[in-house]
């Protein structure tokens, strides 16, 4: 069965491509204690839908490209827009 995983998209720059930051908990084998770890994936996105912020599940697929083994199933949530502050001009 084939891998899927969620996270947020970081990028849509590129054409057809996303990056996608999934972070996931895990426990460290000796201390055992508990540790957050962001890995990013690249994944194909054929109409160009998905934007940064989303939060977007993709899917494992036949290497597209030297990075891309991933590609976009569905969006699980639009993101809700950006605020980006104006400098000041005086």
């Amino acid at each position: 069965m084939a891998k899927t995983l969620t996270g947020v998209v970081t990028s849509d720059k590129a054409d057809k491509t996303i990056t996608i930051t999934v972070t996931s908990r895990e426990t460290h084998p000796i201390y055992r204690k508990q540790y957050s770890v962001n890995r990013k994936y690249t994944a194909h996105d054929e109409k160009n839908e998905a934007h940064t912020g989303d939060r977007v599940t993709i899917t494992e697929v036949r290497p597209i490209s030297k990075t891309k083994t991933f590609t976009l199933l569905k969006i699980d949530e639009r993101s809700h827009g950006s605020i980006e502050l104006k400098d000041e001009e005086a």
